[in-house]
């Protein structure tokens, strides 16, 4: 992982991991935001963009890393820990590993119940879809599913034809498969769980297991919004839900 850091360290630190890909830039309307009062680190995951030339291994070996830097920089506390998409599930991982590790966490669109043929059908559609990543005109289509804006397509363009066949496999294959650990009842951590009204019903499943699963959290849904859609298009109403629970 690479960490970029925004805004003054003597500030409460926030953690934040971009989701599928994307890159820290998905973040920078957030940021701007939050720097005002907080510090933010905000990961680049194995795989993606300017970390491309490291192959993702999966959402275990992602969230040890990120434990490790936590407890290398911070005495393994942060103020607060959030993620969207594959990045949250990295967050609910770190989550079931180490209780007291944030005062307060965010997971936005965390799919945390298996799909069924995910190992049957990955290598297939990564032969079928991994030349066309290349393609701006599926890459276009990508980006729009993912809910980029049109002003960071040419980042999202450029970092997505970085990354390599075998982390792409990883992805899939890991975000797909993951399953919730039961020890995520133990965090002491104050929890916002965000899904879009939009999402797929996995999406929607997912977010009502981790409200059972955490005692201490709250599930918000955005209204008329898909997957990703608050933080990546609505900074400002994304940012009003983080301050809503910080402020609990």
């Amino acid at each position: 992982m690479i960490f970029k850091e925004f805004g003054n360290i003597k500030d409460p630190t926030i953690i934040l991991l971009h989701g599928g890909g994307l890159s820290y830039w998905s973040l920078e309307n957030v940021i701007s935001l939050l720097t005002p009062e907080y510090h933010v680190v905000t990961p680049i995951i194995d795989g993606y963009g300017e970390y491309a030339n490291e192959t993702f291994l999966s959402i275990e070996n992602s969230a040890n890393h990120l434990i490790g830097y936590v407890t290398a920089h911070y005495n393994g506390h942060v103020f607060a820990l959030g993620g969207l998409s594959i990045g949250a599930q990295i967050v609910t991982e770190i989550l079931s590993k180490q209780t007291d590790i944030a005062d307060f966490a965010i997971i936005e669109s965390a799919l945390v119940c298996p799909i069924r043929g995910t190992k049957l059908l990955t290598l297939p559609m990564c032969r079928m879809s991994y030349g066309l990543v290349k393609k701006r005109w599926f890459s276009k289509l990508q980006a729009k599913q993912l809910c980029v804006p049109e002003t960071l397509f040419e980042r999202y363009y450029t970092d997505s034809i970085k990354m390599s066949k075998q982390s792409l496999v990883n992805i899939i294959l890991s975000n797909g498969t993951y399953k919730l650990k039961v020890e995520i009842k133990d965090t002491k951590a104050k929890t916002l769980i965000i899904v879009g009204e939009k999402e797929i019903a996995a999406e929607k499943k997912s977010a009502e297991i981790l409200q059972r699963a955490i005692s201490n959290s709250r599930l918000y849904i955005a209204p008329k919004m898909k997957h990703g859609e608050l933080s990546l298009t609505h900074p400002e109403q994304f940012v009003e839900q983080l301050k809503l629970l910080f402020s609990k």
